[in-house]
């Protein structure tokens, strides 16, 4: 299926130049990036969407967040949560390289610690942060989202493990396990609805009902 993601990512528009500074560090030092067929996707579903306010787990250098802030309208508020501190000081140093400092906001710490303190409501919730953690951190995003607001969940086919146990790696098996586990209760909760994509490295999307 290599030629399919060759072809799709081949006719894509090109990156904005701050995105493409981005794209180029994140190969030279090995920093994972959302793909650029799911880059694609989040943009065409905040332009359907049209949020006021989105919120994402797992910053890393701000690639996504930027995506998201292009994207979206002026005055749509964006907040970031990251638990690395080199990873918050270099998405800062990003954020403001691309003028959209005053737009999105960077939290620094774990997930699990800042996410029972927001008490706002979001639009769109963009989750890519640790694999094994979906499941903890969607308790809170269920909360802080709006009817009708959904949230986008990155790598959930983790590398093909989740969906074909031949290629499990031994040490990745709870990460795996945890996976399976969020996925199987996105799809069967009553009040969300959710549709697997095998684009990148398999998203998830999934409404909340009204």
């Amino acid at each position: 299926m290599d030629y399919i993601q060759e072809y799709i990512r081949s006719v894509l528009p090109k990156s904005s130049d701050v995105l493409k500074t981005l794209e180029d560090y994140a190969k030279n030092y090995n920093v994972p990036i959302i793909h650029p067929e799911v880059a694609q996707f989040i943009r065409v579903i905040i332009q359907i969407k049209n949020p006021n306010r989105i919120l994402e787990i797992g910053t890393a250098i701000g690639y996504s967040a930027i995506v998201m802030a292009e994207a979206s309208k002026k005055d749509c508020e964006i907040i970031t949560i990251e638990r690395r501190e080199d990873m918050v000081k270099l998405a800062k140093e990003n954020l403001k390289r691309a003028g959209l400092d005053n737009r999105i906001k960077v939290l620094h710490g774990e997930a699990q610690e800042i996410l029972p303190n927001i008490k706002d409501k979001f639009d769109l919730i963009f989750l890519d942060a640790a694999k094994g953690k979906y499941m903890e951190f969607l308790p809170y995003c269920i909360e802080n989202l709006n009817d009708g607001g959904v949230i986008i969940s990155d790598n959930v086919l983790f590398k093909g493990m989740v969906a074909n146990d031949d290629l499990v790696i031994r040490r990745k098996k709870t990460i795996v396990r945890r996976m399976r586990e969020y996925l199987k209760y996105i799809c069967n909760t009553p009040i969300l609805e959710t549709s697997i994509i095998p684009i990148g490295d398999g998203i998830a999307l999934t409404i909340k009902k009204g």
